[in-house]
């Protein structure tokens, strides 16, 4: 079984507040006699699901046509922390899931664009999860909601952890109907060349049937 787990991105699509949001005009159109249809977009490659890119908190770190593919493949273990308040530290997690050898860590907040709305807060890890997460081997953290870091940070501590640690993040997942557990994911972000940001289409194959 496949399940996307990726947002649909149109003109009501959620961005983050004062980001360029989506939208989408017509080059050529066939109803107006052209022989084809040929559509033009403009929008912030946040919008909708996306992998960030090191350039996004540093400048001079990679960005998007750098992500390492084989990061963004692989066995993923979902985690709900729907229930979580304030900062979610690495024993919150032991105490959700078994995560030993998890390279790719899914986190489902219940907060995410999805339903069209832009949440006012999420669940997120603290600086020092994700470090100690690093520490034991994790490649990627990916959540369903707008960003890895809690919605009012500046500093984007987790970002910039994970990063230099060399993991690589997902945001904007819809993992809605996604019960917690192991999955394959496949989440190759698009290569743009020299962006914060790329668009993906993530989906996760079911392991357990």
């Amino acid at each position: 079984m496949i399940r996307d787990i990726s947002i649909a991105v149109h003109s009501s699509t959620p961005p983050w507040p004062e980001d360029t949001p989506f939208s989408c005009k017509w080059t050529w159109a066939m109803a107006e006699g052209a022989s084809v249809n040929v559509s033009a977009i403009t929008s912030s490659p946040h919008v909708g699901t996306h992998a960030d890119a090191p350039l996004h908190v540093h400048e001079g770190w990679p960005g998007a046509h750098e992500l390492p593919l084989d990061v963004f493949h692989g066995p993923a273990t979902v985690v709900d922390v729907s229930d979580a308040r304030g900062p979610i530290s690495l024993a919150d997690l032991d105490a959700r899931a078994q995560l030993a050898g998890v390279e790719r860590l899914l986190l489902r907040t219940g907060r995410t664009i999805a339903g069209g709305e832009f949440p006012r807060d999420w669940p997120s890890i603290d600086e020092r999860c994700a470090r100690d997460l690093v520490g034991r081997g994790l490649r990627l953290l990916g959540v369903d909601a707008p960003s890895v870091d809690a919605r009012e940070s500046k500093a984007l501590a987790v970002h910039r952890m994970l990063f230099s640690g060399n993991a690589f993040i997902l945001e904007n997942l819809d993992l809605r109907r996604v019960p917690p557990g192991g999955y394959e994911l496949i989440a190759f972000p698009q290569k743009l060349m020299g962006l914060d940001a790329a668009p993906v289409r993530a989906v996760l194959r079911d392991n357990r049937l």
